[in-house]
């Protein structure tokens, strides 16, 4: 059995350094023009890819899905990526690199089956920003961007539809801080939000029945996969968070780490989830993937929980060894207290598509 380390995100393995230390929120909006990553309509949209798909089964067989993209879905995706920035400053350039593309084509284009993706580069904190004090990193200035992007996005593009915010590690801690001070506190907002995916990045509710209160404010977890109006949001591990750990334990009293398992949202039961990943990311692995597609599913290979122990609350990911099984696994690759967080996005994509498609159904129904 191969051990799968996704390298697309190797320049992401600090993107939760920091994260618990508080936001100066800024209103202003940044003084720049919008540079967008993928943009609907637009020539080489890393979000607009072909998604031919291998799917391969325990037992070895193969069978190919020429997954749709329809011409005008009904809703929106806004996508904010993770931290892939290596450039030697404290924030990112605005211009649109290799790693930006990789990771967008990799987390973010199979939604396009579902939604419009949106997804704006923004000066992120860089992997070397988040551990160089006197680089000064601002924290401010990414979520300006995206704030400003935002903005950007519902004057110019949303036209009233529905919206599904879409972000991992950095990309999610900024969303977050959109839905609780912008979204949130407006009515008009929030009647378009459909859900907010927003994957390890340390999503606090209060530890009260509704849920409410914490980062996400008057937004609550999903409680079903038809529910719209709320976050799902998680940390993967494949064993608990040891005492410590980046992601997964919350360290503010009064509040928990939110879990919505998106194989079942709103339920504390095992389900199975399916990961789907880029062919030529597997291959980079060493790993053994003999198909001719951009994509390569493996369903029937993991099942997920939401589970608590304590101040830990996490996504209990579990490989279910099926005899014969020698599809690649998952491991954790930066020690037991990052768990699977590399791999948050991609080990239940197909699941997080399936839900955003049926949330937009209800969004349609509710309208």
């Amino acid at each position: 059995m191969r051990r799968l380390v996704p390298l697309f995100f190797a320049a992401a393995v600090l993107a939760g350094c920091g994260a618990h230390k508080a936001l100066k929120v800024t209103t202003s909006p940044a003084a720049h023009e919008t540079v967008w990553l993928c943009l609907p309509g637009r020539a080489s949209d890393p979000c607009d890819t072909s998604l031919a798909t291998t799917v391969v089964h325990a037992n070895g067989t193969k069978s190919v899905e020429h997954l749709r993209r329809p011409a005008s879905p009904p809703i929106d995706c806004f996508y904010v990526y993770p931290t892939v920035s290596d450039e030697p400053t404290g924030n990112a350039s605005l211009s649109i690199g290799f790693a930006q593309v990789l990771v967008a084509e990799a987390q973010a284009a199979p939604f396009s089956q579902v939604c419009k993706v949106y997804a704006p580069v923004y000066r992120q904190i860089t992997n070397r920003g988040l551990v160089t004090p006197s680089l000064h990193a601002s924290r401010t200035m990414a979520y300006g961007d995206v704030l400003a992007a935002w903005r950007d996005y519902l004057a110019h593009y949303n036209h009233g539809r529905g919206v599904v915010l879409i972000g991992h590690s950095q990309g999610a801690y900024v969303l977050k801080y959109l839905v609780a001070t912008a979204i949130a506190r407006s009515p008009a907002q929030r009647r378009l939000l459909v859900s907010a995916i927003l994957l390890g990045g340390q999503v606090h509710a209060a530890d009260t029945p509704s849920g409410r209160g914490g980062d996400i404010g008057r937004v609550p977890p999903c409680a079903s996969r038809t529910a719209t109006g709320c976050v799902i949001a998680y940390s993967s591990f494949d064993r608990m968070p040891p005492t410590g750990a980046m992601f997964g334990r919350s360290r503010i009293p009064g509040t928990h780490v939110v879990c919505v398992n998106p194989g079942a949202p709103g339920s504390s039961i095992t389900a199975p989830v399916t990961p789907l990943f880029p062919a030529s990311v597997l291959r980079l692995t060493g790993a053994k993937v003999n198909v001719t597609t951009p994509w390569v599913s493996y369903p029937g290979l993991y099942t997920a929980r939401c589970a608590q122990s304590g101040n830990a609350s996490w996504l209990q990911v579990t490989r279910t060894d099926l005899p014969g099984d020698t599809r690649p696994a998952v491991r954790p690759t930066l020690g037991p207290g990052w768990g699977l967080h590399l791999v948050d996005v991609n080990i239940a994509l197909t699941d997080l598509v399936s839900v955003v498609r049926d949330q937009s159904h209800a969004f349609a129904r509710e309208r």
